[in-house]
């Protein structure tokens, strides 16, 4: 049984893989993709319990994403989680004002960002 579903989005194929890798071990069930507009695809399709998008992607960016599942009623209570190179306060604030659940600054720490989608979806990942 999973811990539930997260969709990774991320045009960087090491950060993607090693997110996705760390996920499954932890319980997840992964979606990933590389790029903006395949993650707004996915996420329709899937409806996964929690997104994590890359800001910077390309085709629509990790917020236009962002955007695009907070103004539909069937996905808005999906979490999401920003993870992006983007460290200026004013990115961060506008992460978290457009709608995202978390925020998380590359370099990251692997392990954090597990018990980060673990605090989210109310479980915590399998040792």
């Amino acid at each position: 049984m999973t811990q539930g579903t997260v969709l990774v989005a991320d045009d960087d194929d090491d950060i993607r893989d090693l997110v996705a890798f760390k996920l499954e071990s932890a319980g997840y069930a992964v979606e990933a993709t590389s790029d903006g507009d395949q993650a707004w695809t996915r996420v329709q399709e899937v409806r996964p319990d929690l997104a994590i998008l890359d800001v910077m992607m390309p085709g629509l960016s990790g917020l236009d994403v962002l955007r695009r599942i907070r103004a539909d009623e069937a996905l808005a209570s999906t979490r999401v989680i920003l993870l992006t190179a983007r460290a200026r306060e004013v990115d961060v604030d506008a992460g978290f004002s457009t709608g995202a659940d978390d925020y998380v600054v590359k370099p990251f720490s692997p392990r954090e960002l597990i018990h980060r989608v673990a605090a989210l979806l109310g479980g915590g990942p399998r040792r």
